[in-house]
């Protein structure tokens, strides 16, 4: 069974999404490829969008759906924001999502998630926590803690693992993968190189090919989404030639 393929809103540029007038706008481009859902991004919301309005389009164009937020699970002094949480696990039912996207924050040496389990037990979102490039939350120590407690506790929360994100760090994305594989549930393909000493995101065809190898050391199931730069003339076949790529990447049994 191939793996569903998402398409990230910001993969076209945040710029372009302003233009167009906002995330709505891409939903025909991003059905017409052929992907299998759409990640809408909290931060590219303007002021007079309407999550429910977003939401039944998302669903016209048959589309499943992703809600990420920048706002990270843990605040500075280490506590889970349950309120804040409670806020976005809203949103993202009302977009009608079945993931919610966070990135870590700052894990303190003890964490109770009894709470914040009893409050994912009662929705039908699930959590996923992003490695992002952050020193707090994007290198393994801290994901291989936060999901050493998850374990632990029988916390319902998953993993998205970001292809790029360890290389602003300076993490080996191989061992991240080795470490954090079992508890991936969404992957961000995203390909990095390093120019003039600063790494930038780049298109799949611009990549060193080591991120198929990649995808091979993660979970084949789970969705996949495309979050390398989408840029062209013709914006559908660009992202249907991504879409196509992905669903045909499959993971190498010996």
């Amino acid at each position: 069974m191939k793996p569903d393929v998402i398409v990230v809103t910001s993969a076209y540029g945040h710029d372009l999404v302003k233009t167009l007038g906002g995330q709505a706008a891409l939903l025909p481009i991003i059905a017409a490829s052929g992907a299998d859902g759409v990640e809408i991004r909290r931060e590219l919301l303007g002021n007079a969008d309407s999550l429910a309005q977003l939401g039944k389009a998302i669903q016209q164009f048959d589309l499943g759906c992703v809600y990420s937020a920048p706002e990270p699970l843990i605040t500075p002094a280490g506590k889970v924001d349950l309120a804040k949480v409670d806020l976005l696990l809203a949103e993202a039912a009302t977009l009608g999502a079945r993931l919610l996207k966070l990135p870590l924050g700052h894990l303190p040496e003890q964490l109770d998630l009894r709470a914040l389990s009893a409050l994912l037990r009662s929705q039908a979102v699930r959590l996923v926590i992003e490695n992002d490039q952050t020193i707090s939350g994007g290198t393994v120590a801290p994901l291989v803690g936060l999901f050493r407690a998850v374990a632990e506790q029988g916390a319902p929360i998953g993993m998205t693992f970001d292809m790029a994100n360890w290389h602003w760090l300076g993490e080996s994305n191989v061992r991240a993968a080795a470490q954090l594989a079992a508890h991936v549930e969404y992957i961000h393909v995203k390909a990095s190189r390093e120019f003039n000493g600063k790494v930038h995101a780049v298109a799949l065809d611009d990549a060193p090919d080591t991120w198929c190898a990649l995808l091979d050391q993660l979970p084949d199931e789970v969705p996949r989404g495309i979050e390398s730069p989408l840029q062209g003339k013709d914006l559908v076949a660009v992202t249907r030639g991504y879409v196509q790529q992905l669903k045909c990447v499959e993971a190498v049994t010996p």
